[in-house]
């Protein structure tokens, strides 16, 4: 049974007894503040609030930094220490903060300092946060203060000096919220309580929008002033997960910095705005592969990732005039405002908000491009494995009108609820289990023409109709239709491909050749997996390209295919061998649709089972967060070698020193190498499978 949160009003009084060490001027006990509160929320999550509010009514003001020397090694994670570095104040009072954050000044290990303090250090200074040879508090020895450059020399200085402080940063890997790791974020006349661990300070669960009435839109959040962000939200409904709900417009926040007042422009981090994938149907921003940890402590960056509702309950268009669908691109916009309102309190920059979504999230950021109430609200596009042109991808990249919905998907919908008979279909499409609702047989997970969030029967590249000018990377995985693609029972192409619904004239062309390397089931399966990878991505992902470099639509575009993956499904996985155990990468295997994601969040290995397969996993996955980054901060995905070298990164620095530069997709490369090979080591090259891409009805010019 579902219980509503208890109202609790009470008086607070917090009292304050300082750490003895810290050389406190202050009387050795005070009342710091007297609060008189109302709080709607659970008991526990409400005891826990209010130790973060005692916290942080004694902690200084100014930013709080969490820095983390950021190699992406899981396997080495527990060797190593993040930092808080706090704004310029007095010896006194830093350590005071210190212990307000359940932290003290730093206790210098010589060996832990120059490992994971110094290159952090060295990052700030680079980025002008600190001028160089920028003394920090740390803590006392004897009677003196004590401070540290970013070299590691202590000295003593007179402890009435105002100096930034390094604190201690006790959250371990994996850490879950407690009251010593709470932390509060005020923006407007919200207070957000969320937590820290290694890499980032992090923010769960936090709702955006009121629970909305079924196919309405939803509005901005009006709920309790005071949330708990110390967990994550119920995803939206779905099939497989009885916890998914219509409560469910929830997004997550993980920054390296917390302003703590009003923020510098220069202090604002940019914004990479995650839309996950699922077909529309299923997925949620909490997926444990996009944890935003990792590229926001090596990318320096804020990383926000969303719900969005899915499947009939998102995207159900009725042909009343008034249910005019498209529920989960609007939740989406609606958190984009969210992160335009709130996210300056959380260090990002509203200015410089990316979006980035693969799958059905690269469907969404293809749909925002073309959507009025979405252009402005972003600077950045990175969609990733777009769906467009035959079968399976077809409606992701051209929109039904609404009637094509309705006779597509909803009418089927209707008999199969019963709600075609119904006087009122909404109300009974309303009351219909939601659950069971999305497990029909028949789901309207479109996005449609509806006239106000989309307008197109697609984003126009031909230079005719509304695109968002913004920097663009996109691209695909080498073998992205693999998993789209029935795996064949005979040897048979024709039969394949019949099965496949793919073109019939493939067989005998000797653009698809059937090779000879394995058993003749897998031989024929290459060719269909080939040619679903060119219909339902590459040649129109490619198309694209092409057509907004030659209509000069956007401010650059940047093109990749993506040539490695980590992956455990059926024949997207590296052949194991005694030798390679969980896969020898230098054999042939399917890139598959998906295989990309760990490496661009830095999440590689998920778990013990999947650990690296050979010396190039850990820099690979190294070099696609900071190529994802780098977007990020400058709309060029080279990354500046020197900010490399100051991040305490050299090796990272000399393999993209040692590769040629990814070139941007222009006039003059467009029919010489503008696609950038992303393996190891990268490279460009030209567009991939261009006569086979013409031969299927795809060809460069498809969009005019």
């Amino acid at each position: 049974m579902h219980h509503e949160p208890l109202s609790h009003r009470m008086a607070l009084q917090i009292v304050y007894k300082p750490n003895p060490a810290s050389h406190s001027l202050y009387p050795s006990e005070r009342i710091v503040n007297f609060y008189v509160c109302s709080f709607t929320m659970p008991l526990a999550v409400l005891i826990l609030s209010l130790v973060a509010i005692c916290v942080q009514a004694i902690a200084a003001k100014g930013p709080i930094r969490l820095l983390y020397h950021n190699d992406l090694n899981l396997g080495t994670v527990s060797r190593h220490r993040s930092v808080i570095i706090l704004a310029q104040q007095s010896h006194s009072s830093a350590a005071s903060a210190c212990t307000g954050l359940n932290e003290q000044l730093l206790n210098v290990n010589q060996t832990v300092f120059s490992q994971d303090i110094t290159p952090v250090l060295r990052s700030e200074t680079f980025q002008g946060t600190f001028v160089p040879r920028q003394k920090f508090w740390i803590a006392s020895s004897g009677n003196g203060c004590r401070a540290i450059d970013e070299d590691g020399h202590v000295s003593t200085v007179s402890c009435s000096s105002k100096l930034p402080a390094l604190c201690s940063q006790s959250a371990g890997d994996g850490a879950v919220p407690t009251p010593q790791n709470l932390i509060n974020v005020t923006s407007q006349d919200l207070t957000f309580t969320g937590f820290r661990d290694i890499r980032s300070f992090r923010f769960l669960g936090i709702p955006f929008a009121n629970k909305p009435e079924r196919f309405t839109y939803a509005s901005k959040f009006t709920g309790s002033k005071s949330i708990s962000a110390t967990r994550f939200g119920s995803p939206c409904v779905q099939t497989g997960n009885p916890s998914s709900s219509e409560d469910c417009l929830f997004l997550n926040v993980f920054t390296p910095i917390l302003p703590q007042g009003t923020a510098s422009k220069s202090s604002l981090k940019p914004v990479m705005f995650w839309i996950h994938g699922g077909a529309f149907t299923n997925g949620e921003g909490s997926d444990a592969v996009y944890d935003g940890g990792s590229l926001v402590s090596r990318g320096d960056v804020v990383v926000v990732t969303i719900n969005y509702r899915l499947s009939t309950i998102g995207f159900l268009a009725l042909a009343d005039g008034k249910t005019n669908g498209n529920f989960g691109l609007a939740d989406q916009i609606l958190a984009l405002d969210w992160v335009h309102e709130h996210i300056t309190a959380f260090g990002g920059d509203p200015e410089r908000i990316t979006i980035f979504g693969q799958s059905a999230g690269a469907a969404s950021v293809r749909a925002l491009m073309a959507s009025p109430k979405a252009i402005g609200k972003f600077v950045g596009a990175i969609p990733m494995s777009n769906l467009a042109g035959s079968n399976f991808a077809a409606t992701y990249s051209n929109y039904f009108t609404i009637p094509q919905e309705v006779a597509v998907a909803v009418n089927p919908i209707l008999k199969e609820t019963g709600c075609d008979a119904a006087s009122d279909q909404l109300a009974c499409l309303r009351a219909f289990d939601a659950h069971q609702l999305v497990a029909l047989p028949d789901q309207a997970k479109f996005l449609v023409i509806d006239g106000t969030f989309l307008i197109s029967e697609e984003l126009p590249l031909n230079g005719t109709g509304l695109i968002a000018n913004v920097h663009t990377l996109m691209g695909f995985m080498r073998d992205d239709g693999s998993p789209f693609t029935p795996f064949p029972t005979s040897g048979n192409l024709t039969e394949a491909l019949v099965t496949a619904d793919l073109p019939l004239n493939v067989t005998g062309s000797p653009l698809f050749p059937v090779p000879t390397d394995s058993d003749p089931i897998t031989d024929v399966f290459n060719v269909t997996s080939r040619v679903t990878t060119n219909v339902e991505f590459r040649c129109l992902d490619q198309a694209t390209a092409f057509s907004m470099v030659k209509h000069n639509l956007l401010k650059s575009v940047w093109f990749y295919e993506f040539n490695r993956s980590y992956q455990i499904f059926p024949h997207c996985q590296a052949p194991v061998d005694d030798e390679h155990p969980f896969g020898d990468t230098n054999k042939e295997y399917f890139k598959c649709h998906g295989g990309e994601l760990s490496y661009v969040f830095g999440t590689l290995p998920s778990t013990t089972t999947s650990p690296f397969r050979d010396d190039n996993d850990l820099p690979f996955m190294q070099q696609s967060v900071d190529i994802w980054t780098s977007f990020a901060r400058t709309f060029n995905p080279n990354p500046d070698p020197a900010f490399l070298i100051a991040k305490g990164f050299p090796d990272t620095a000399a393999q993209f020193k040692a590769m040629s530069k990814w070139e941007p997709v222009t006039t003059k490369n467009v029919n010489g190498k503008p696609l950038r090979q992303l393996q190891s080591p990268s490279f460009m090259s030209d567009f991939r499978e261009q006569a086979q891409c013409e031969f299927l009805g795809f060809p460069l010019t498809f969009y005019g």
